[in-house]
Formats: C-alpha cells, structure tokens, sequence
C-alpha cells in the first residue's frame, strides 16, 4: 500500500508544478486527495444507485423477534457508499498529504472520523440556517458551507487528526 502512496504522490507532485508559487505542497495535496475521493464518491453512488441497488426500497430484515428496517434507494446507497469513501480518504490523507504525522494509526482514525461527524453537523445545521431560516436557494447555500466544511477539515486534519508531535 506504501507503494502506491508514492505512485499517487508523485503524479500529484507533477501536476503541482504550476501551482508551486501559489500554495504549500501540502495543500495542494489535500485538494487533489479530496478531489479524488469526491469523485470516488459520485462514481460509486452513480454505480450502485443504478445498478446495483436499482432505484427500489431496500429491506433490511434483522431479527424475527423484532423489526424489519427499510431505506429508501437514495439512503441505502449513501450508507454503502460512506464507509467506502470514509476510508479512502483517511487513506489518502494519512499516505499523501499528512505524512509527518506519527500518532498512532487507530486515534488518527477516530480524529478523522470525529471530524467527519462535525462536518456532517455543519452541513446539515448550516443548510437548516441558509434555507429555511435566512431563505437562501438550496444549491448556493450548499456551495457556501461546502467552503466553509473544507476549511474546517482541512485545518482539523492538520492540526488535530495527522498533528505532528514536536
């Protein structure tokens, strides 16, 4: 796996020539990672959605003795897909981007995740304020929080979940 961290940082790396006068490698990383995985993310929900869940109820019957639960095709492939890209772009950061850090690999994966259930909350409080509160248009108020959910992260996974001990 180390390998191919170094495949994927040195075709990074190539294209972050041009940007070199315009922002720390680092970063430039961590966009290319996140961009990635986002687009891991739309391919996989893509894929499953229509092909392998094919657009019906999913049921979910989980004892005999107690209740069957059912998601709709839209949130069954979310739950699929999450962990997926959770992974992937713990992997990403932890291989690519935040390399220095040498905190243990299982209390980097809770931080990750912790950040990752703040930004679930920003988002969704963030889209309950501009929408139905402010009376923003849904799409330009995700644009907006999105933003601010990636500066979030990316100051969190420096600072708190890959941090370098000194």
């Amino acid at each position: 796996m180390h390998k191919l961290a170094q495949i994927i940082t040195q075709i990074i790396d190539f294209f972050y020539r041009p940007f070199a006068k315009w922002m720390p490698e680092q970063l430039f990383r961590y966009a290319a990672c996140g961009g990635g995985n986002l687009v891991l993310d739309w391919l996989l929900y893509f894929f499953l959605y229509n092909f392998v869940i094919g657009h019906d109820l999913v049921y979910f019957h989980l004892s005999p003795l107690t209740f069957n639960l059912c998601l709709t095709p839209h949130i069954a492939t979310l739950c699929i897909v999450f962990p997926i890209t959770l992974l992937t772009g713990f992997w990403l950061q932890k291989y690519v981007t935040f390399t220095a850090s040498r905190l243990n690999s299982y209390r980097q994966l809770g931080r990750y995740m912790l950040i990752v259930a703040v930004n679930l909350a920003i988002n969704y409080f963030g889209l309950k304020l501009c929408v139905e509160i402010i009376g923003w248009y849904p799409t330009p108020s995700k644009m907006i929080i999105t933003l601010i959910t990636v500066a979030f992260s990316y100051f969190g996974q420096k600072y708190f979940t890959f941090r370098v001990n000194k």
